[in-house]
């Protein structure tokens, strides 16, 4: 190891937690009031990869009735009001992956989170997980003048918590992750679970992973 502890960069929506339920929970809230039909989490979940506004826009697409962008950006509020309120009512990390944040913990990692969700929420929805402790930072979409797929935004987090880029690996599920590691540089695993629409394999990460129990084994092999 160099002088600095390696460092593991975790996505948030897709990769440690299971947004979907409530984030389709929310959208069909605002359809219902519209009087348009709710969409089922198997259908709505690959709308989610891509933020709020991108889930409003195909949600309501799908229901027939797509959006302008000034009735979307109206909506927009409404939604992140509506779905701060019930932001883990059904949200839960995936399978495997509290066990895996404690074994890098213990192992020394420094581990942050880099999303596109707002730094607020993501700090809101990690405390109500009981795992926001974990990280020695949580940086969102407003953080810093840059966000995923720009590399600065994760080089940024990485500096927040005083790790060496040469040293770290992102951990995402998305085209957007895979962009952001390879635009900064840095080796990324993706989870396989996750929103991505077409699979995550498309766009060749370093490294797949179908559970979090295979992500110890996956990280080490890249900071080789």
């Amino acid at each position: 190891m160099t002088e600095r502890a390696p460092t593991i960069v975790f996505d948030l929506d897709g990769t440690l937690a299971d947004t979907a339920p409530d984030l389709v929970a929310t959208l069909n809230t605002l359809l219902l009031r519209e009087n348009l039909p709710p969409q089922r989490i198997e259908t709505a979940r690959p709308f989610v990869g891509a933020g709020a506004r991108a889930l409003l826009e195909r949600g309501f697409a799908a229901a027939g009735a797509p959006l302008g962008e000034m009735r979307a950006s109206e909506l927009l509020a409404e939604f992140l009001e509506f779905y701060e309120a019930q932001i883990a009512d059904e949200t839960r990390l995936f399978p495997g992956a509290e066990r895996s944040l404690d074994r890098f913990q213990e192992a020394g990692f420094r581990l942050a989170v880099c999303t596109n969700k707002t730094e607020r929420l993501a700090q809101r929805l990690l405390k109500r997980l009981g795992v926001a402790d974990r990280f020695g930072a949580i940086c969102g979409r407003e953080t810093f003048a840059h966000m995923k797929p720009d590399g600065r935004a994760l080089l940024s987090t990485i500096g927040r918590v005083g790790g060496d880029p040469a040293r770290a690996v992102m951990v995402g599920d998305s085209q957007t992750d895979v962009a952001a590691a390879r635009n900064a540089g840095a080796p990324v695993v993706a989870v396989d679970f996750g929103y991505s629409d077409p699979p995550v394999a498309t766009f060749r990460p370093d490294r797949l992973i179908s559970h979090f129990d295979e992500l110890w084994d996956a990280a080490a092999g890249l900071l080789r």
